[in-house]
């Protein structure tokens, strides 16, 4: 097949949700994205984002990065190998490191990039890369870079994980590799047993924090801080993207493996480095994680008083437990209908179509904010339950 036919058979896919009005991606939002948000100047309110806890719109955050900028200009055209490191980046590893117990962390310019050069660096020819089957795209990606054997286990089950780590050598190299909260679902890992299992069978563990830190935990230190499993947790990935407010990567862990990592993640040493109104952005927002625990617990709040209520009208949520609510439709245009009607009543959500979920997983996938209000929430809700009966999802 020549090059190009691939994008001739796709393009009518796309064509036929555009014709019909219902295309959902890459739509302009021309505000500060807050709990509200404008698109062609009409008000809407955001469901649709993972600003946890609102900082984005945070005084001491955009002052960081505006001192930043006046200091250190826009970027640091270069890699952190080379010319790209400022004293800003390693400031922001320290307290990272510090934050989640552990001796040292490394930056990345992404979260994507940060899961691309951990995995890939980590396991290579002989060892073997053991993750979760709804893990998120960028684990996936880092193991298929990376020179081992990737094998999966069924979501969340224990026994799926115990018969996979059986079938592996017991003195081969073993990285289990999961979501702390899964993205689409909602749903936060069972750490408990599987560090258990892990140690078992003498793997190493490390959990994607993405959208855990700020989140879970006494502190908002994430997953492991949740399980009180800091220590067993081999390295912790976050990113700066969500409840950081910011654009970027990070891991921690023991001083030699983020040293290796540091010399030999081609994503890390091959890309340029965080700039430096991200770098302070990032730093501010971890110092408000740590001051400001009240956002965390109005975030609960919020998340808790949707769960409750969606479920209680017959929407299906799955297994969602965090801020993260799926809303399950099951059919993919009708997921765009549903997601469209919202829209023009002024609620924004995400649709999310398979491969991004499994076969037959269509959803809207509703988001949380420490900085909804009360009545936000309800007018949300009594407009998502109206679509819901209109479209007999309920």
């Amino acid at each position: 097949m020549e090059l190009f036919e691939k994008c001739n058979k796709f393009l009518p896919k796309v064509m036929e949700v555009k014709n019909k009005g219902i295309y959902p991606y890459f739509i302009p939002i021309d505000s500060q994205p807050d709990h509200d948000v404008y698109i062609d100047g009409k008000k809407l309110i955001m469901l649709g984002s993972n600003n946890y806890l609102g900082l984005t719109t945070h005084e001491k955050v955009k002052k960081a990065a505006e001192d930043a900028i006046r200091k250190y200009g826009t970027s640091c055209t270069g890699s952190r190998f080379l010319n790209g490191t400022l004293d800003i980046h390693i400031n922001l590893e320290k307290a990272l490191a510090t934050f989640f117990k552990k001796d040292e962390a490394i930056v990345f310019s992404t979260g994507y990039q940060a899961n691309l050069g951990v995995i890939s660096s980590l396991v290579q020819k002989g060892d073997f890369v053991i993750t979760d089957k709804l893990d998120h795209a960028s684990i996936i990606d880092g193991c298929m870079l990376s020179m081992g054997q990737m094998k999966r286990f069924k979501h969340n089950n224990i026994e799926s994980l115990e018969l996979v780590l059986k079938e592996i050598d017991k003195d081969a190299g073993k990285l289990v590799v999961i979501d702390g909260i899964f993205s689409m679902e909602g749903d936060i890992a069972k750490l408990d047993k599987i560090v258990e299992t892990a140690h078992k069978y003498n793997a190493r563990v490390m959990v994607d924090d993405a959208h855990s830190v700020g989140v879970l935990g006494e502190t908002g230190a994430g997953t492991a801080e949740h399980f009180n499993l800091t220590e067993k947790v081999d390295l912790i990935m976050g990113t700066f993207s969500k409840s950081f407010a910011s654009l970027g990567g990070f891991v921690v862990g023991d001083s030699y493996v983020i040293e290796y990592i540091r010399h030999n993640a081609r994503s890390l040493i091959f890309s340029a480095s965080m700039s430096p109104p991200s770098v302070a952005a990032a730093h501010a927002s971890l110092n408000i994680i740590k001051s400001e625990p009240e956002r965390r617990k109005k975030l609960w709040e919020n998340a808790l008083y949707m769960l409750n209520e969606l479920k209680s009208a017959g929407f299906d949520t799955g297994l969602s437990e965090t801020p993260i609510i799926p809303i399950y439709v099951r059919d993919d245009i009708k997921t765009f209908i549903f997601w469209k009607k919202l829209m023009k009543e002024g609620i924004f959500v995400n649709p999310v179509l398979p491969p991004a979920v499994p076969p037959n997983g269509s959803l809207l996938r509703t988001s949380y904010m420490a900085t909804h209000e009360r009545d936000e929430l309800e007018k949300a809700f009594k407009v998502i339950k109206n679509v819901g009966k209109e479209l007999k999802i309920i």
